[in-house]
């Protein structure tokens, strides 16, 4: 346990769990979109954040988040005006996730270039978040630890390339957690890959080079 888990994040309130930990995993999809132009999100609510959202900030928090301010940042109070202001659609729906924490929320994205993704995740207490899914596919971390997502085909040898990769051309690189997950055998597939220390900036690129390796995304630590 840190001082973190003890005394929660440097925040903008009222609530740990309903503002500080909607403004981390809003910042998951900041990543995913990578300075691209966001147009619209719709912001599915569910458990406890559907019922309290308004009061508690949640829906300013997100969108916070996606625009890229931390769980500091003033700009928070004022999240809904700085989002139309950039001209991003937003809304909010409240349905309930079968299985889900109770603070959960699903962020369907739309970038101006057609590009568009899905990523959902749960504000678990104390400013701290576990995101499950994206795009369709489990995925398993919370924003810790810098996090290289690899989305690829699920062909024969591309997990060897990747790491082989990471062995031989970034050996300074300490793996601390590796989750692998698919649609079906032979379909997209997506590696999650928590490393300890920071990557250099050539990392992406390379594992983009590898043969079926469709994108490749790091989340630097957040």
């Amino acid at each position: 346990m840190n001082v973190f888990d003890i005394i929660g994040p440097v925040m903008i309130g009222p609530s740990s769990s309903h503002t500080a930990g909607a403004v981390r995993l809003g910042r998951v999809v900041n990543k995913l979109i990578d300075d691209r132009q966001l147009k619209k999100v719709e912001i599915v609510l569910s458990g406890s954040f559907a019922r309290t959202y308004k009061g508690h900030g949640t829906d300013r928090a997100l969108l916070a988040g996606i625009m890229g301010y931390k769980s500091y940042s003033p700009e928070i109070r004022d999240a809904l005006t700085i989002a139309a202001e950039r001209g991003i659609e937003y809304s909010f729906f409240k349905e309930d996730i079968k299985g889900a924490h109770p603070n959960t929320a699903k962020i369907h994205y739309y970038l101006t270039d057609g590009t568009e993704g899905v990523m959902q995740g749960a504000s678990i207490g104390g400013g701290n978040i576990l995101v499950n899914q994206i795009n369709g596919m489990s995925v398993e971390f919370n924003g810790d630890n810098n996090t290289l997502l690899v989305m690829h085909e699920d062909k024969p040898g591309v997990i060897a390339a990747v790491t082989n990769l990471m062995h031989w051309e970034h050996a300074d690189l300490n793996i601390s957690n590796f989750h692998l997950s698919r649609q079906e055998k032979g379909g997209d597939a997506i590696m999650t890959i928590e490393i300890d220390n920071q990557p250099q900036e050539t990392l992406v690129d390379d594992i983009r080079q590898i043969e079926h390796v469709t994108n490749a995304i790091l989340i630097r630590r957040i």
